[in-house]
Order: C-alpha cells, then structure tokens, then sequence
C-alpha cells in the first residue's frame, strides 16, 4: 500500500518520517500532483545496486550479439579451469 502525503506536511516532519519504513516509501506530493518520493536508504541503496547490475547484463547482452557469445570452453580456460 502506497502512502501519499502533502509537501506542506514536512512542517511536521517527523510525523511523515515515521510512516517511511523498509519497502513502504512515501509519495509526497504538490499541486496534487506526485513531487518527491521519501524512502528508507537501504532500500535506495538496494535500488541503486539492482540498477547498476541490470546496466551492467544489458552491456554484456550488447557485447554479445555484436561480437558473439562465448562457450563454457573458452570461460574455463580464461579462469584457468
């Protein structure tokens, strides 16, 4: 369930801080339109990671269509297996 509270309720911060809890971010909003989003770090870390990770499969992904795929033989031999 998905919290949404006014950009003017930052005038008692604390009270919104409080409904901000791990996977539950808060939607602040302005004009009645969605503005900020309020979220617990690790789960921003979390997100930050899971990105970087999928830029990285869609680097390699492009890597291989353009210069081909390699086989279990060649990954043995290049860690020496």
């Amino acid at each position: 369930m998905s919290i949404f509270r006014l950009v003017s309720d930052l005038r008692n911060y604390n009270d919104v801080l409080k409904e901000c809890r791990e996977e539950l971010p808060v939607y602040l909003t302005k004009k009645g339109r969605g503005k900020y989003v309020l979220m617990d770090i690790e789960d921003y870390e979390k997100m930050k990671a899971t990105i970087k990770l999928i830029d990285h499969i869609e680097e390699g992904e492009k890597s291989a269509r353009e210069e081909g795929w390699s086989t279990v033989e060649n990954i043995e031999s290049a860690l020496g297996l």
